[in-house]
Formats: structure tokens, C-alpha cells, sequence
């Protein structure tokens, strides 16, 4: 899907998905499973022949919603990576160093719009209100990152719907349009929505928390960017409740290095890490809730994917990078 007229735009839209630096894939992999775990075979022997012509075009379909996920998510990163002047991501140079922030901003631009052609060939209103919400979803998260007041950066309500916006709304939405393709029920179509925003807030908990125990090798960017750009996570936010002098020391900006050193000397005295960790527990623990909560099958593959969906909320929990 990624072609375009002018080279060096091509040659940059497609920065991240080259061999390598591709990333982990999590997303669309959530995805295929999410469709084959909602693969409920139609009962009536007489339609027998018309699933396989149909699940091969719905497969199609479903497999569309994957890569313009994918689309979406990584022209959110190059956007981010221009915002918060980043020098490296996935273990390389960012695209905005390697190129310049307006190539970077383009290519962004690109995939978007690609990403947008892509999703009308489906034809499907609903889908298409569901991303196109996600892209502003996306924009809106950005937004209340960067004009936050200081009592909004200290809260962790504030901190739990802006990481849904940026983080849980691209697959908890793609994982519904799944099912809605499939032609899934209302009540289906909402387990597959909880799964992936559960699974989403999980993911972003945990990289909170290796923000400040990973290695920049391991995580591919540097570590403690976070508290560094004066972002406040839920390990902090945590760190605040045992400790409400850390509170002032936040709102002052984290502008100075000695405030920084500060406020990673109370998160090391507190249960912030350790807090975070069971939060992220708790969406876990929610997302294979969801699974579970699906319609019975007795086909293998359904219940094969639909452990593979659980086995991730485990993954998640566990990740290094």
C-alpha cells in the first residue's frame, strides 16, 4: 500500500516498515488473530459451499484493517518522533534526524492518507467512522500531552484517558471493526473493543514502567525519555500518592536536571514501579476477561487464536522491550 510518485517520499514512508526496523508487529498480529478467534462458521449445511468464497474475501477484508492500523500507528510515530525531537527509534535514527522534520511530517501525512484510501475501498460506514475516530483520537492524546496544567499532569484520570486516546483507542477500535466485518453482534463486536483497549492500556503501562528499567539498547530509544521531555506517567503519578511533597516538585516543570534526580529518587523509594505493574495486571487480566466471554466453538483454530489472544496478555506483562 505504501507507493508513492516522489521517491524520497516513498523511500521514507516506507522507513519503518523495511526488514529490521519493522518493529514487533503487534498490532496487526493482534489483529488476524482477533479475526480468526471471531471465525464463527455460518450452522446451516446447505450454505456450505458459500463460507469458504465468502471467509476468503472477508479475510481479505479483515487483513486490509491490519495494515491500515499498522499505517496509522507508524505515521503516529513518525508525528511523535517530530513533536518530541527523538533521535532514535527501533534501535535506528529517526526519520526526522535522518531526513529533516518536514519529510518526517510528510511521510506522516502520507501513510494517513494512504491509510484513508485504503479504508474507503472497504465500504463500510461504521468501519470507517471507527478509524477515522482513532485518527482523532490520536491527535487529541498529543494534544492533552502538550498543553496539560499542572494539576491535569498530576492526575492519574487525566493520565488514564489521554494514554487511551494515543495508545488503546487505535486497537481497541481496529479489533470492533473486525468484528463488525465479520458481521459479528453489537455484544460481540464490545468484547472485541474491551479486549484491545484493555490490552492497549496493558501495553502502554508496561512501557511506562520500562521507560525507567529498560536499557536504551533493549527499548530502542532512550530510556527515561519520558520524565526527560517533563512527561508524567503512572509511576510517578503513583510515587505522588505515597510521597505529596514529589507533587510540587512535578508541577514545577521537571525543566531542571536536579528536579529530575528528585523525583527519580522517590519513585525508587515508592511502589510506583510496582504499582503500575499491577494496574497493567488488572487491564490484562480484563482483555482475556473478553476472550473468554466470546461465543462458544469447537473449531480448533478459533480456540487456538482465541489462546493466542490470552497467551499476549501475558506477553505484554512480561516484555523486556
Amino acid at each position: 500500500m505504501v507507493v508513492a510518485e516522489v521517491p524520497k517520499l516513498a523511500s521514507a514512508a516506507e522507513y519503518f516498515f523495511k526488514m529490521g526496523v519493522e518493529g514487533k508487529r503487534f498490532r496487526p498480529t493482534v489483529l488476524l488473530l482477533m479475526a480468526t478467534a471471531l471465525n464463527v462458521p455460518l450452522p446451516r449445511p446447505a450454505l456450505a459451499e458459500v463460507p469458504e468464497t465468502l471467509s476468503t474475501e472477508l479475510r481479505t477484508r479483515q487483513q486490509c484493517i491490519a495494515e491500515i492500523t499498522e499505517m496509522i500507528h507508524v505515521a503516529s510515530l513518525l508525528h511523535d518522533d517530530v513533536l518530541d525531537d527523538a533521535e532514535t527509534r527501533r534501535g535506528i535514527g529517526s526519520l526526522n534526524i535522518m531526513m529533516g522534520n518536514k519529510v518526517a511530517v510528510l511521510a506522516g501525512d502520507f501513510l494517513l492518507s494512504r491509510a484513508c484510501v485504503a479504508l474507503a475501498s472497504l465500504k463500510n460506514t461504521e468501519v470507517v467512522s471507527l478509524l477515522a475516530t482513532v485518527v482523532e483520537h490520536l491527535v487529541t492524546g498529543e494534544s492533552m500531552q502538550m498543553t496539560s496544567t499542572s494539576e491535569q499532569r498530576v492526575s492519574m484520570e487525566y493520565y488514564l484517558q489521554k494514554t487511551y486516546y494515543k495508545t488503546a483507542s487505535l486497537i481497541s477500535n481496529s479489533c470492533k471493526a473486525i468484528a463488525l466485518l465479520a458481521g459479528q453482534t453489537a455484544e460481540v463486536s464490545m468484547l472485541a473493543f474491551e479486549y484491545g483497549k484493555n490490552l492497549g492500556l496493558a501495553f502502554q503501562l508496561i512501557d511506562d514502567v520500562l521507560d525507567f528499567t529498560g536499557t536504551s539498547a533493549s527499548l530502542g530509544k532512550g530510556s527515561l525519555s519520558d520524565i526527560r521531555h517533563g512527561i508524567i506517567t503512572a509511576p510517578i503519578l503513583f510515587a505522588i500518592e505515597e510521597f505529596p511533597q514529589l507533587d510540587a516538585v512535578v508541577k514545577r516543570g521537571l525543566d531542571n536536571p536536579a528536579d529530575i534526580d528528585l523525583a527519580l529518587d522517590y519513585l525508587g523509594k515508592s511502589r510506583g514501579i510496582q504499582r503500575t505493574r499491577e494496574l497493567a495486571m488488572k487491564h490484562a487480566n480484563l482483555a482475556a476477561e473478553a476472550i473468554d466471554s466470546l461465543p462458544e466453538s469447537g473449531d480448533e483454530d478459533v480456540l487456538r487464536s482465541r489462546r493466542a489472544l490470552i497467551d499476549l496478555t501475558h506477553r505484554v506483562l512480561t516484555r523486556t522491550k
